[in-house]
């Protein structure tokens, strides 16, 4: 239970009390000190001092002094009166705990006021702030914009400058370049005048010179005709007979066989060309050649691409079905593809096709023997 403090001393004037009360060992630390305008209290454990004045004071003017053991109370009265005792006479407990509950409420009032105004002063300052900052900045960006009006200013005028300067460079050149072209015309004029002239003597000169010159050709050319006219020559035809040529080489230099046999091969692929195969719409000329596909098949085979080159074979037969070798090489792609019953068809025709007699032989062996004889 904290020990009640009694022996302290008060002294007053009209506008002031002033208390001291003794706290041994206190420290500025370990005072607790709570004051509004109708009650004191000190709580400084063990001890503890409280004080229930006899008028109200002014608590936010008043002040506390602490050290030397001791606590010092400047208390500012708000009427100007002399007190006849510092606390009051005659209170119960129940009025002193009224007056502890108000003095709290009184507190923390006074507290949320003083919370509330220091919030709105800061809200002041930081407004005020905010306003100095956006003026700053206001004049800052006005600043900008006179020295880029200034800056624009200034460039229009030299550019305005170098504009003049070019045109009157501009019309200063055009002046000499037309004294110049006077001044050439000038020249042109008197030469051509010279030359005028001197062409007028010299045709009259020439013309003289013409005339003698004339008379002498004549007699001349005369005297030749006389001596040197030959007799006039005999009337005849020739006739010259070509021999009619589907190449362009002379006949000692062709075989007439093997010509008339790529004739006729060339003959079949026309027919064959003129029916409608859809897979001649995307075709070259020179792609629509028997030969070529033959070529294009082997090819293929080589680099073991069987299925095209199949399908080369069979454009190349529906060009042209009268070669054997086609049917040959597409025999030796599907025997790479172990279809024998068409590798066997195949042969079978390219037999039928030269006309020699078919043996009953192992129809292995006959794809064999016929791509080492005719094959690729």
């Amino acid at each position: 239970m904290p020990l009640q403090v009694s022996d302290y001393s008060w002294q007053q004037t009209r506008t002031a009390v002033f208390i001291s009360v003794p706290l041994r060992g206190v420290t500025v630390r370990d005072a607790d000190v709570f004051c509004t305008e109708n009650y004191l209290k000190v709580n400084c454990p063990p001890f503890l001092f409280e004080v229930f004045l006899y008028a109200p004071i002014d608590d936010e003017s008043s002040k506390a002094k602490i050290g030397n053991d001791t606590i010092v109370f400047t208390l500012h009265k708000k009427e100007a009166a002399m007190w006849e005792t510092l606390s009051l006479s005659s209170v119960d407990k129940e009025m002193m705990q009224r007056i502890r509950e108000k003095s709290i409420l009184q507190a923390q009032e006074s507290a949320k006021e003083a919370m509330e105004a220091k919030a709105s002063a800061r809200r002041e300052d930081q407004k005020y702030t905010l306003n100095v900052m956006m003026k700053i900045e206001e004049e800052e960006r006005k600043r900008i914009e006179d020295m880029k009006e200034n800056e624009r200013i200034k460039a229009t005028k030299e550019l305005e400058t170098w504009k003049e300067h070019q045109r009157k460079a501009e019309e200063h050149k055009i002046i000499q370049r037309e004294e110049k072209l006077y001044q050439q015309e000038k020249q042109i004029e008197e030469e051509r005048k010279k030359l005028k002239h001197k062409g007028l003597t010299r045709n009259s000169v020439s013309r003289n010179l013409a005339t003698k010159g004339r008379n002498s050709e004549i007699i001349f050319f005369e005297k030749l005709k006389e001596d040197s006219i030959p007799a006039p020559r005999s009337v005849g035809n020739i006739k010259i007979n070509f021999t009619p040529r589907v190449f362009p080489t002379a006949l000692r230099e062709s075989q007439v066989a093997a010509e008339e046999e790529w004739l006729h091969k060339q003959a079949e692929a026309r027919r064959a060309t003129n029916t409608d195969i859809p897979e001649l719409c995307d075709l070259k000329e020179e792609e629509k050649n028997p030969e070529w596909l033959k070529d294009k098949g082997n090819k293929l085979f080589a680099t073991e691409n069987y299925l095209a080159a199949i399908n080369a074979y069979n454009l190349a037969i529906r060009l042209n079905s009268k070669i054997p070798l086609l049917y040959l090489n597409r025999a030796a792609c599907h025997l790479k593809l172990k279809n024998l019953h068409k590798a066997i068809e195949d042969s079978s025709k390219a037999y039928r096709i030269m006309k020699l007699p078919l043996r009953l032989i192992h129809p292995t062996k006959l794809c064999k023997m016929m791509l080492r004889r005719f094959g690729i």
